[in-house]
């Protein structure tokens, strides 16, 4: 699957996350019970839907192979498949942290991602 995967969170969720040393979360992934990531495919769609207009946002990219069995890849929206992580996420995975920015038309601008 992918080795590289990536978790859209806003700013001040994150600042918690590296504060503590291990990102448990944002509410949707605790009510869930995992945490929902994206492939490079996908984070922008991901960005679009759940995202829309939100700035002070952060792109985190992390190492898909450093997370183990805790780490499923489930058919999710339109059929696809979409990784999902049943644990907290340690901030050892964790390959970048990059702004999100909103663009001219709205829209998040996103750096090149790696597959």
């Amino acid at each position: 699957m992918a080795d590289m995967i990536y978790k859209i969170a806003p700013r001040t969720l994150w600042q918690e996350a590296e504060e503590a040393g291990v990102f448990h979360g944002a509410p949707i992934d605790l009510a869930d019970g995992y945490i929902h990531f994206s492939t490079a495919g996908q984070a922008a769609e991901t960005a679009a839907k759940h995202f829309a207009g939100q700035d002070d946002l952060l792109l985190v990219a992390v190492d898909a192979d450093a997370l183990g069995d805790a780490l499923k890849f489930e058919v999710s929206r339109g059929g696809a498949l979409f990784p999902h992580l049943y644990a907290p996420l340690s901030l050892d995975a964790v390959s970048w942290v990059r702004p999100l920015p909103l663009g001219a038309d709205g829209a998040h601008v996103f750096p090149e991602l790696a597959q």
